[in-house]
């Protein structure tokens, strides 16, 4: 029995980290409509206890979970710390005294509550003073019914709307202009204007060590002297190479050595993340970190695959929202890197194994179960391995995103 399971960014009106809300599921073949919504709450917080912990998915954040009314009367939630879980209230279940019992010995505990997919009833109101976030979905709900909900709130101050299906920047300016506190959807992986963004001369130096590092023959001399004109970052290698992660039997005397001292893999992970962290530092983290667990999460289904190699699909993963962080179209910025051609084929024309991995991770984003299951097939992985390839991406990047914190 496997545990599946992907997460979806909750923003705040900053655009920084709010939640994620947890995408769970019975396995990639028994996705939804397969099962039902009980027997896919129940198998979550199964697998919360036995299969995962809720640390390697949420970070420090709270993530929303789906209940159905059984669910809730089972006590499930209780099962679940209340400082890391959002009680979400599936939109299937009526409002009725059941449900209202639930809530309220909910929130007598502490616990946060949603309202999924919310439909304006009036009959709502009734659970108002224990709800405090409800979920609209933003594409299917007309402004005059937002008014209609932000005025039956007025009397609860402590409600936030969360718009749901949030896909471009204009529609988040939108959300942002109408009072919604959260936001949830993939705006912030887009660009959000066209334009054109010119490198610096630190990204264009990291731009070239990482064409010298995707090569076959690795010129140990010509990257030593990259890094030997760039102070910053040498500091950044020295004090990389001295992390713990790497045993040495002696002190690193010399930039040669720290190089050696990491090995080829482990540099190119180390200037891909360099880069990526440079160019998105007026970005939402969580752009930095969907990277990242893209990059990991291409490297070990090229490690499962065995026919690519896993440092190009890292940096593969890595680069494959580069037009959300610059803001540009991704063959602009292709056109920039100095990337091996099998690199912007996959991002810029979608063709290639290495975007057949892009497109599997993309399935895996949005809890595609049944297409990520069909491409697991056509790349002939072992189904059982792939979620925890991505079990270990989502731990890896949210390691990397607290050591680049520090």
């Amino acid at each position: 029995m496997y545990f599946y399971a992907a997460r979806q960014p909750i923003l705040d009106r900053n655009k920084e980290l709010y939640a994620y809300e947890l995408l769970f599921r019975d396995g990639l073949e028994n996705a939804f409509p397969d099962i039902d919504a009980d027997e896919a709450t129940s198998r979550m917080v199964e697998g919360s206890q036995f299969s995962f912990g809720l640390d390697d998915f949420l970070g420090d954040k709270p993530g929303f979970i789906n209940f159905t009314l059984d669910t809730l009367q089972k006590k499930y939630p209780s099962m679940l710390p209340k400082e890391q879980v959002v009680v979400e209230i599936l939109e299937t279940i009526q409002p009725g005294k059941r449900l209202l019992a639930e809530c309220q010995d909910l929130k007598e505990k502490g616990y946060v509550l949603a309202l999924d997919d919310y439909i304006h009833q009036p009959v709502w109101r009734h659970f108002y003073p224990f709800i405090d976030i409800i979920k609209i979905d933003f594409r299917s709900t007309s402004t005059d019914t937002i008014t209609d909900i932000k005025q039956a709130i007025a009397d609860f101050p402590h409600i936030r709307l969360l718009a749901e299906k949030v896909e471009t920047n204009e529609e988040f300016q939108v959300a942002l202009d109408l009072g919604f506190s959260y936001f949830q959807g993939y705006f912030f992986s887009k660009p959000e204007m066209m334009q054109s963004k010119a490198l610096s001369p630190a990204q264009m130096t990291l731009a070239e060590l990482l064409y010298e590092t995707s090569k076959s023959d690795l010129d140990l001399g010509k990257i030593t002297q990259v890094f030997q004109r760039d102070v910053h970052l040498s500091y950044k290698l020295l004090r990389y190479s001295n992390s713990t992660i790497f045993k040495r039997r002696s002190e690193i005397e010399t930039i040669k050595q720290a190089l050696v001292v990491l090995g080829q893999a482990e540099l190119k992970k180390f200037l891909s993340l360099l880069f990526t962290s440079q160019i998105s530092s007026d970005k939402p983290a969580e752009l930095m970190r969907l990277s990242m667990t893209r990059a990991r999460f291409a490297e070990g289904i090229a490690e499962l695959h065995g026919k690519v190699d896993t440092a190009k699909a890292f940096l593969t993963g890595m680069m494959s929202l580069m037009d959300a962080i610059l803001d540009e179209p991704i063959d602009s910025v292709m056109n920039k890197l100095p990337l091996a051609r099998e690199i912007k084929d996959a991002l810029v024309m979608r063709q290639g194994v290495l975007s057949e991995y892009i497109t599997l991770i993309q399935f895996y984003e949005h809890g595609q179960w049944q297409e990520a299951n069909q491409a697991i097939s056509m790349l002939q992985l072992p189904p059982d391995k792939v979620p925890d390839a991505y079990h270990t991406a989502v731990q890896w990047a949210n390691e990397q995103m607290k050591a680049l914190g520090d």
